[in-house]
This record gives C-alpha cells, structure tokens and sequence, in this order.
C-alpha cells in the first residue's frame, strides 16, 4: 500500500507569513502541497491574499477555529487555553463556527474542511460541523468523512511545545517508519516554530524521507475528494 503524506501548516498571521512563504517555497520545489490552517482573527488582507495566491497553486484551506480562546470550563483540565473546540456542546460550537465561517467570507475565503486547534474535537463540535455542511475534520487520531462516517487513520506528527533536537530526530524517525509502512503521514508545522532552524529542517527531512519511501502527497480534502475545499 503507498503510503500518503500531508503537511499542515497552523498559526499563519501577518507576523509570521515570511517563515509560511518559506516553507511553502521549499515544499513547492519537492511538489508537495500544503494544508494551510487559518484561524480568521488571526490575519488581515495580507495574510488572505497570500492564502488565495497559495491554494491557485494546488494548497489546500482549513477553518482552524475562530480565536483559539477556550471556553472556561475548559481551562479546568489540562488542555491549554488555545484547545478552543475541546469541550464544546453543539450548541456552542455552531456559535463559533458560524462566526468563523462569516469572519472567512469577509476575507473572501471559504471551505468545508476542519482543523480544531490543538487538534481536539468536541463529540458536539463534530454535531455542529455535520449540521453546517462540513465535508472532513482532522483531528488529533485521524481525518473524519463527516458525509460517509469514514475515518482515515493516522496520527499527528508534529512538535507541540517540545522542540528540542531529540524530539526533531523522533519527528523525522516517525515519518520514515510510517512511509515503509504504507500508512497516512500527517506533518503539522506552526509557523512560530520555523523561525528556529531545529524543527524547521526536520519538517523538510520528514518530507524527504517519506518521499524517499515512495510516500504520495495530499492535501487534507484530496484525502476525501472535496472540490470545495480545493476551490479556489
């Protein structure tokens, strides 16, 4: 079975977008495309022209929450303040999703694909996304069909709050082994991180050893075959 690779890309803003224009540089050498996650209070016009210019190149757009703020309820368990869709009932999510959903049209973007932030899902947040005609959720085990009820496993790979140099070497290790292994390779890159020359050189040796494993490049919506998503 060829193995499938997806590189994210979170907390894209007006003050990281350098380190996001790199990174997508180097991926579009290696033909590898993005999945840009967007939280739309986080950037400007700026930040949603070079989103639009990125996906007429083949990237890909997630709504990756509204603000990243947790309701405080949540803050009571060991989730960060920025698990915003965590523990959300239904109710409340599709507060926040339809505010999201409308602050994404005023920057004249739109799609149907989900990315919670710290990739943690609410089972109400996951009832509010299927109400509002949402065609996937990538999550922190895996990326939901919300139409079919299919889910592709595989978990993230990414660094969270540890970058230190073992934990790069793990990332790149982690990459390898589930290409020889012919599964689903899900890379999260965040954009403060790349500043650092550490973890932004082991997303890039991730993404060659897994093409060096005959690893094939997707976006999220390419997972499930979502022309939305893809839309420019």
């Amino acid at each position: 079975m060829t193995a499938r690779l997806v590189v994210s890309l979170s907390g894209i803003s007006a003050r990281t977008l350098d380190a996001c224009a790199d990174l997508s540089a180097e991926l579009e050498r290696r033909r590898v495309p993005l999945s840009l996650l967007f939280a739309p209070r986080a950037g400007g016009r700026e930040v949603a022209d070079w989103i639009r210019r990125r996906r007429a190149a083949g990237d890909a757009l997630l709504l990756h929450g509204f603000d990243h703020v947790a309701p405080p309820r949540a803050r009571l368990v060991p989730l960060g303040r920025r698990a915003e869709f965590a523990t959300l009932p239904a109710h409340e999510a599709g507060l926040r999703l339809t505010a999201a959903v409308l602050a994404l049209g005023r920057a004249g973007l739109r799609t149907d694909s989900f990315a919670p932030p710290r990739w943690l899902v609410s089972p109400g947040t996951l009832v509010a996304l299927r109400r509002m005609g949402f065609a996937l959720c990538a999550d922190l085990t895996g990326v939901r069909d919300l139409h079919a009820g299919a889910t592709h496993r595989g978990r993230i790979l990414g660094f969270g709050d540890r970058a230190e140099s073992w934990w790069c070497y793990a990332l790149v290790l982690g990459a390898g082994r589930q290409a020889r292994r012919g599964g689903l390779i899900r890379l999260a890159a965040d954009a403060g991180d790349l500043a650092r020359p550490g973890p932004r050189q082991a997303i890039l040796d991730a993404v060659d050893i897994a093409l060096h494993h005959g690893a094939r490049s997707v976006t999220y919506p390419q997972l499930l075959g979502s022309p939305l998503a893809r839309a420019a």
